[in-house]
C-alpha cells in the first residue's frame, strides 16, 4: 500500500486531509510538529510527505532540506496558509514537488499526488535505464581471454582513475568506443557525459562548431548561439573518433585546448574553459601520418600519453567462441528470441573467417543468423559468408617492383577498388571497410582521378 505522511500541527486539518487520503486507499500516518515528522520520515518511509511550512518547533523548509539530504528524490508537497511568493521560491529551490496554499483543494491535491508519483516512477525507470547502461560498458563485459585483450583489460584498470587523454588505435570494429566507455563509466566521473564526435563523418566547418560551439550570426545558419561538445562535456570525457581524419587547422586548435584548456566559440569573443578528458580514437597509423607531415608530431604526443592498441579478431581468434556465447545472449535479448546453440562445424567455421570488419562483423553474422533460424540452433547456410571477389582480387600491378611508402600501395588498392566497382562508392566503402566520408577524403587526398558515380 502507497504511505503517505502527513506533518501538521492543526490536528482538524491533518485529520481531514488523512480521512480523504485513507478512502483514495493510501496509508497515512499524521505527526503534529516538525521533530515528530523527521521521526515518522524515518520509521514510516513514506512515498510521499504532505508538509506544512509553519509549524511550531521546526521550519518546514528546514525538513524539506533534511528529508532531500536523505534522498534527492523524495516526494513532498508544500502546505502553506501563506501565498508567499518568496517561501514558493525557497520550496521549490529546495526540492518540494508542488507548492500548495491552504485550504486546499482536494481535486487539485488528488492531481498534485498522482502526478508526483508517475514523476517518481519515471525517475526510477530512468536511473534503471542509466545504471543497466553503465553495466554494458563495465571491464567485464568487454570479451577476450587472450593475452593481448588481457593487456587491454590491465590498461583500462590503470587509466580509468586518472584525467590523462588516452589513444586508442585499432582496425575498424575492434570496438574502440566501446573500450573509451568502459574507462568513462569506471572512472569517478562516470556520472558526467560521455560526448561522442566522429571526426570523419562531419566537415570540417560543421565540426569546428561542433566541438567549440558557436555565436549567433557566426555564419549564414548561425541563427542561435550554440554549446560545442566541450562545453557539454562538462568534467565528463569527449570521445574524438577518427581524429586521424582532422584538417591541419582544426589540429592546431585542438593542441591549444588540450594545452590552455581554453577555448571559444565560433565567431564569439569570450573565452571559455574545459575540464573534460580526451580520448581519441583511430583506425590510422598516426605515426606514418605525422611522418607524411598529415599529422601534427606535437599534437600526436599530446594524445597519446596513454596508448592503447585493440587487436583485430584474426589475431586473437581464441576469443571467438566467447564473443559467440556473449554476442548471442544480446542478440537474442534484443530480438525476443532464443537461439542459442552452436554446433561445432559452425563454430570452427567462424573461427576461421577472416573478419576483416572485426567484432561488428561477427555481430552482425550472427544476428542475421537469428534472424532466420527456424528452432534454437545457428546452422552454417544461415551465416552471411559469401565470395568477395573484388575484395579478394589478387592483382600482381598492385604490387609495386620497387620499394614505396604503404601510402603508395593503399592509393593504387583504391584505384584499383573504384575502377572495379565502376565508380560505386557505396560497394567501394563495403569492400575497402571505411566510412563514406573517409573514402571521399582519401580520393581528394590521393587526386584520384575516377570517374564516381552512384
Amino acid at each position: 500500500m502507497t504511505r503517505i505522511l502527513i506533518v501538521e500541527d492543526d490536528s482538524l486539518v491533518s485529520r481531514t486531509i488523512a480521512a480523504h487520503l485513507k478512502k483514495k486507499s493510501y496509508e497515512v500516518k499524521v505527526a503534529e510538529s516538525g521533530s515528530e515528522g523527521l521521526q515518522s520520515y524515518q520509521e514510516f518511509g513514506p512515498d510521499l510527505t504532505l508538509l506544512d511550512i509553519k509549524l511550531p518547533d521546526i521550519n518546514g523548509l528546514e525538513i524539506l532540506k533534511k528529508i532531500k539530504l536523505e534522498d534527492k528524490n523524495a516526494a513532498v508537497v508544500v502546505m502553506t496558509a501563506y501565498d508567499d511568493m518568496k517561501t514558493t521560491v525557497e520550496a521549490i529551490k529546495a526540492g518540494a514537488f508542488e507548492y500548495m496554499v491552504k485550504p486546499l483543494d482536494y481535486l487539485e491535491l488528488d492531481l498534485t499526488i498522482d502526478k508526483a508519483f508517475q514523476l517518481k516512477a519515471l525517475e526510477e525507470k530512468v536511473t534503471y535505464l542509466i545504471e543497466e547502461k553503465k553495466k554494458e560498458y563495465q571491464i567485464d563485459n568487454i570479451v577476450g581471454r587472450s593475452p593481448q585483450m588481457r593487456e587491454v583489460f590491465k590498461m583500462i584498470g590503470s587509466v580509468a582513475n586518472t584525467r590523462t587523454n588516452i589513444l586508442i588505435q585499432g582496425e575498424s570494429g575492434t570496438g574502440k568506443e566501446l573500450v573509451a566507455k568502459a574507462i568513462h563509466y569506471n572512472s569517478p566521473f562516470r556520472d558526467e557525459p560521455f560526448i561522442v564526435i566522429n571526426c570523419s563523418a562531419i566537415s570540417d566547418t560543421l565540426l569546428e562548431s561542433e566541438l567549440f560551439g558557436h555565436v549567433k550570426g557566426a555564419f549564414t545558419d548561425a541563427v542561435s548561439e550554440t554549446r560545442g561538445k566541450f562545453e557539454i562535456a562538462g568534467k565528463g570525457t569527449l570521445f574524438l573518433d577518427e581524429i586521424g581524419d582532422i584538417s591541419p587547422n582544426l589540429q592546431s586548435k585542438l593542441l591549444r585546448i588540450i594545452e590552455t584548456r581554453d577555448f571559444m566559440k565560433v565567431g564569439g569573443e569570450k573565452i571559455l574553459r574545459t575540464e573534460a578528458r580526451i580520448i581519441a580514437a583511430t583506425n590510422h597509423n598516426l605515426t606514418e601520418l605525422v611522418n607524411q607531415g598529415k599529422f601534427r608530431e606535437d599534437l600526436y604526443y599530446r594524445l597519446k600519453v596513454v596508448e592503447i592498441n585493440l587487436p583485430p579478431l584474426r589475431e586473437r581468434r581464441q576469443d571467438i567462441p566467447d564473443l559467440v556465447a556473449y554476442l548471442l545472449e544480446k542478440i537474442n535479448r534484443e530480438l525476443k528470441k532464443n537461439v542459442r546453440k552452436v554446433p561445432s562445424e559452425v563454430m570452427e567455421y567462424l573461427m576461421h573467417q577472416p573478419w576483416r570488419g572485426n567484432v561488428r562483423e561477427l555481430e552482425n553474422a550472427l544476428t542475421r543468423a537469428v534472424i532466420l533460424a527456424k528452432g534454437d540452433i545457428i546452422l552454417k547456410e544461415y551465416l552471411p559468408f559469401e565470395p568477395r571477389e573484388e575484395a579478394q582480387v589478387q592483382d600482381k600491378s598492385l604490387i609495386p617492383k620497387e620499394l614505396v611508402p604503404l601510402s603508395e600501395v593503399e592509393k593504387r588498392y583504391i584505384q584499383h577498388v573504384l575502377e572495379t566497382t565502376r565508380g560505386n562508392k557505396t560497394k567501394a566503402c563495403q569492400i575497402l571497410q571505411v566510412s563514406r566520408p573517409t573514402l571521399d577524403k582519401k580520393i581528394k587526398d590521393y587526386d584520384l582521378k575516377v570517374d564516381v558515380s552512384e
